[in-house]
């Protein structure tokens, strides 16, 4: 049963009921859309309260992000680190932007905080300067890590079919890029960042 704050929230959805059909309108009939042919949405699933934790919340010494300060760190400066996601992508690139403390962006002190607009600018300016990048999407997700990560995803100029908010499926599903070119990008992109300060790695 259903109760509490959440109430508002849930009551109008099919919580343990059948597959809800397809909006004619919805994003199964945009062109960006990456799939095709016969698909039924999920029924849903009853909610789970307390939600399980996310790593690093709580105990920022299991934290994924503070623990890893090498590996996956394509340039860094005293407060922040661009990271790769962990392997090729399919598309151009996938960085990650970090504080390098532990911190979530509710709890982001106050001059970090400050800084935010002006190292999006700047990572999206490094991803623009390798060439053939349409656009740079970002978004913030978090349900996974507590540790604040601000996604950028640089979309192939000209492949029109996957701008918008389909670009991270399409990007799991096409073909990785060979490893040594996404390092040789991951390395422009780095080198574009440490320009205005900080280290390549």
């Amino acid at each position: 049963m259903i109760t509490g704050m959440t109430d508002r929230f849930l009551t109008h959805l099919p919580i343990g009921g059948p597959s809800v059909p397809f909006d004619g309108d919805g994003i199964p009939g945009w062109e960006t859309f990456p799939f095709d042919g016969d698909l039924a949405v999920k029924s849903l699933d009853p909610p789970v309260l307390p939600e399980p934790p996310r790593n690093g919340e709580g105990d920022p010494a299991s934290c994924a992000v503070c623990r890893d300060e090498v590996s996956r760190v394509v340039w860094a400066d005293e407060h922040w680190t661009l990271r790769h996601s962990g392997g090729p992508t399919a598309i151009p690139v996938v960085v990650l932007l970090c504080p390098i403390a532990h911190h979530d962006l509710a709890d982001l002190p106050p001059e970090r905080a400050a800084e935010i607009g002006p190292m999006m600018q700047r990572v999206e300016r490094a991803i623009m300067s390798v060439g053939g990048i349409g656009r740079v999407h970002t978004q913030k997700i978090g349900d996974g890590a507590e540790h604040l990560h601000l996604w950028f995803m640089g979309r192939p100029a000209g492949l029109t079919q996957l701008r918008g908010s389909c670009l991270t499926l399409w990007d799991d599903v096409l073909p990785k890029q060979d490893e040594t070119q996404w390092r040789a990008v991951l390395g422009e992109v780095a080198a574009a960042l440490a320009v205005d300060g900080g280290t390549a790695y």
